[in-house]
Order: C-alpha cells, then structure tokens, then sequence
C-alpha cells in the first residue's frame, strides 16, 4: 500500500528513537512536512541529517508549562502521533509516587495536552484530521512489574474513545494502536531476562515479536484516508498474543 502524505503537516512525539523515530522518517518519506518531538537534542540533530526539512522540537512533555511554551504557536496540524512514553518497572508493592506520577505525566497527561492543542487547531481551521496513540497490547493484558505503564496504557484505550465520540463530528478520527513486545530500547527492557523473553515469545501464535516497521507501518494506515470509516479502534500488531 503506498501512501501519500503531501500537503499535509504532522507532528511525532517521541520521534528521537524506536517508533516514533521510524514513524517520523516514514512520512517525511510520503511527502509530509513532519515536526518531530523528544527531550534529547542529539536524537533530533541525528534525524535532521537524515531527513532533511524536519522541524525538530526538544521538549519534555511531562512538563505541562515547557509543553505550553513549545508547542502552543506550532501552527497547523494535519495528523497527530502520540508515541512519547517511558517504562518504569516495579513490583505492585514497590511503586513509588515518583515513578507514577512522572509515567502518568509523560504517557498519558502530555496524550491530552498535545491533542487538545493540535485539535483545537484543526477545528479552527475546519479541517478534516486524524490522531493515532502508540498504546500497547498490555493495556488488555497484565505483565509482571509493569503496573503503571499498563495503567497508563489502560487508560489510553479509554481516552482514545472518548477523543473519538467528541472530536467526531468536527471530522477528526482517533485511534491507536496497541503492540506486543517490540524490540526497542524500552522493550528491551521488558525481554531482557532471556528465560522469560523465550517463555513470552512462545505465548504468540506467530512465535515472534513485533518490529517496529510493523507498528509504523499500522499507523500510516490510521493516519490516512485507507481508513477513513474507522474511528474510536485499536489495531492489536501482538502477533495473536491476545488469541492465546
């Protein structure tokens, strides 16, 4: 399926590595004009060199005021990726508020925050949008020591929902999508204990985890007009982790 994004002008969060990075480059490549959001300048000068015409933005997104400021004037926005997160994994009984709060912040509060900036935008513009939020397959199921991502994925599935039914009938889709484990540098972290990587790789009917262009390649779909009629979903790229 090839896409075409020229014209249109889309904002990636948590576009320095993994997903988002892959996602940045992919519609700079369908003819987007992209701007790319992460808290690390040198993830942002290494994908400028790569993508020439990238309009890089170094913020932390869990800082509402710093978001405020960085992101308030970005002017319009044709198509939204919320893929900023972070993992902290503890024990249920280990959970510090540290750690809550600031993965509540990031993977969920900055979801509201930059949606509700860039949507406001298109309505005032009166055009038509589409928002697409990097979930995770542990919003449906549970995964030792990871409590609060999975609370804020949870939540998300929720969020993405309700987005939806209000933003609906001003023409703008929101979905998400939700993978398996997929070989990053965060799910790294979750696999990194090889028994249980191989214990959890046998769990998928596929017997493999995700790539990442599996996941980019889902939220191009959602992003363009292939899926014009689907709103308020989740796209599950588990490799029928959930089947099992």
């Amino acid at each position: 399926m090839k896409l075409n994004f020229s014209g249109l002008r889309a904002l990636v969060t948590g576009a320095g590595k993994g997903i988002g990075r892959d996602t940045a480059k992919a519609l700079h490549a369908s003819g987007a004009k992209v701007v790319a959001v992460t808290r690390t300048n040198a993830d942002l000068v290494s994908l400028a060199k790569e993508c020439p015409g990238i309009e890089p933005v170094c913020v932390d997104l869990g800082d509402w005021e710093a978001t405020e400021k960085a992101l308030g004037g970005i002017g319009p926005v044709d198509l939204l990726v919320n893929n900023a997160a972070l993992v902290i994994m503890q024990p249920f009984l280990e959970i510090t508020k540290e750690a809550f709060d600031r993965s509540f912040s990031v993977n969920l509060r900055s979801v509201f925050q930059v949606s509700q900036m860039v949507a406001r935008d298109m309505i005032n513009r009166g055009v038509a949008g589409s928002i697409v939020n990097v979930s995770s397959m542990v919003a449906h199921v549970t995964f030792p020591n990871l409590t609060t991502y999975s609370s804020t994925k949870g939540a998300m599935t929720m969020l993405t929902k309700a987005m939806a039914m209000e933003l609906g009938p001003h023409k703008i889709r929101v979905n998400s999508v939700n993978p398996t484990v997929v070989l990053t540098d965060m799910g790294k972290k979750v696999s990194a204990d090889p028994d249980l990587a191989r214990k959890l790789k046998e769990r998928h009917p596929l017997r493999r985890f995700a790539e990442v262009e599996d996941v980019v390649n889902s939220i191009l779909f959602l992003l363009s007009d292939s899926s014009a009629s689907t709103s308020g979903s989740g796209i599950l790229v588990d490799s029928g982790y959930l089947a099992s």
